[in-house]
């Protein structure tokens, strides 16, 4: 059933209208999720970048020619953060878009899977989580941010 165009239900008498504009809703869904995919699949990229990012660096505190011992991971020059601070918030953000990005994928790939009858208010609502950031509590993005911009702020 199509939302009424006008409350009248004038363009009802034209004849094939409402298949047409069905056909055209249609075809509007199809070029929206195909759009969704194209977008997680670069979301899928942010992930994998994060994820080299984080194991990269553990591999090279980790590694190095001169081994470092703890100590050398949690010494901090001024108010810079530590190699340990800096490994540690890339794992966390690496944890966190890759949980986002299971819930949008899944989301998405349930909706194409889907015979959708969608209104304006379930559009609207899928619109909003998947535009969403990963819920970060505030206090956690601004520790985080003490403790980069450290030097900075002083």
């Amino acid at each position: 059933m199509l939302l009424p165009l006008f409350p009248d239900y004038s363009l009802n008498c034209v004849g094939g209208m409402e298949a047409a504009v069905m056909q055209k809703q249609m075809d509007s869904l199809q070029t929206i999720l195909l759009s969704m995919k194209n977008t997680m699949e670069d979301f899928r990229g942010v992930v994998l970048s994060l994820e080299k990012l984080q194991h990269d660096g553990k591999q090279l505190a980790k590694g190095s020619s001169n081994q470092m011992n703890k100590k050398q991971l949690q010494h901090r020059i001024g108010v810079k953060p530590t190699l340990t601070n800096c490994i540690d918030g890339l794992v966390l953000l690496h944890e966190i878009y890759h949980d986002e990005y299971l819930l949008k994928s899944s989301l998405v790939s349930a909706l194409s899977a889907l015979t959708l009858k969608p209104n304006s208010g379930d559009l609207g609502a899928l619109h909003q989580l998947l535009v969403d950031q990963p819920n970060i509590l505030n206090e956690e993005v601004q520790y985080i941010f003490d403790i980069v911009f450290a030097e900075e702020i002083c």
